[in-house]
């Protein structure tokens, strides 16, 4: 029983964080079709700022918003350098946001090196508490606490402001958005830095989660960003939620099971809601 709930919450963890990356992409592709692979860089970029930060002023919550002013910083450059000019060039936007993601990668490298670095725990948030005879991390435990209050605050804006307005038209029936009049560009910024904002939060939460950072988080974490978009429904917010959080659940039971078996398994599930649902659990077609 102890194992279980441990893995439970451990799962819930990498799962909202794994939400968090998602529900970017897919809000980003929703809203301005663009499949945007550049987005593991600006997560890697999240958690590498926010590990320097904490490094030299110890404190976490100034190292977290280090690291998504950091990944919005470098998403609003390359909203403006180089996906504005191929907004309606499916395969340039493939093209250049892959060169985009191995320059992230790679300029990562010659700044911090291409070792692994250590990410320790904030001081604050170190030890354990004890749940129904389960060790539980207090880090983890504020992981899922604070990605559900930045679920619900990205909520609200999309359901509750002018912009999420525009947003929520734009991903049901985008020529919508320019028949309202709208900056079109601006909207198309705002949310574009929304989505990286969120992935470099993710980024600079998964240091402590895990332990270390390294260039290979960009990678691992683009594809299983990809997956839990897939699963979920392009452009639902709630659906990368819901399917976040039972990739990032399975995920965990697989690897105490056989931790070979943990990525065939995700693609196998992500085959088999697309098998049963196209669109995914709650895609843009099948969204009330």
């Amino acid at each position: 029983m102890d194992i279980f709930i441990t893995l439970t919450v451990n799962g819930l963890a990498t799962g909202l964080l794994l939400f968090m990356i998602a529900c970017g992409l897919s809000i980003i592709f929703g809203l301005m079709g663009i499949m945007n692979f550049a987005h593991g860089g600006f997560f890697l970029i999240g958690a590498y700022a926010s590990t320097w930060t904490y490094s030299i002023t110890g404190n976490f919550a100034i190292a977290m918003i280090a690291g998504m002013a950091a990944g919005s910083a470098i998403g609003w450059l390359t909203e403006i350098t180089i996906i504005r000019p191929v907004y309606k060039n499916p395969i340039g936007q493939i093209l250049i946001t892959l060169g985009a993601f191995i320059v992230i990668n790679e300029v990562v490298k010659i700044i911090w090196g291409p070792n692994v670095l250590p990410s320790p725990t904030p001081d604050m948030l170190q030890g354990d508490i004890n749940v129904l005879g389960a060790s539980i991390s207090i880090y983890r435990i504020f992981v899922i606490v604070f990605s559900c209050v930045v679920a619900l605050v990205v909520h609200l804006v999309l359901t509750r402001t002018r912009l999420g307005m525009i947003v929520r038209a734009g991903v049901e029936n985008s020529e919508m958005v320019n028949i309202l009049g709208v900056n079109v560009r601006r909207v198309f910024a705002s949310v574009f830095i929304l989505g990286t904002g969120l992935a470099a939060l993710g980024g600079a939460m998964i240091g402590p989660t895990i332990g270390q950072i390294g260039p290979f988080l960009a990678s691992q974490y683009l594809l299983l960003g990809f997956i839990v978009v897939v699963i979920g429904g392009m452009g639902s917010f709630i659906g990368s939620m819901i399917a976040g959080i039972i990739v990032g659940l399975a995920n965990n039971y697989i690897i105490w099971i056989y931790p070979p078996a943990a990525l065939p398994l995700n693609i196998i599930l992500m085959s088999v809601i697309l098998l049963v649902k196209p669109s995914g659990l709650l895609g843009i077609k099948e969204a009330a």
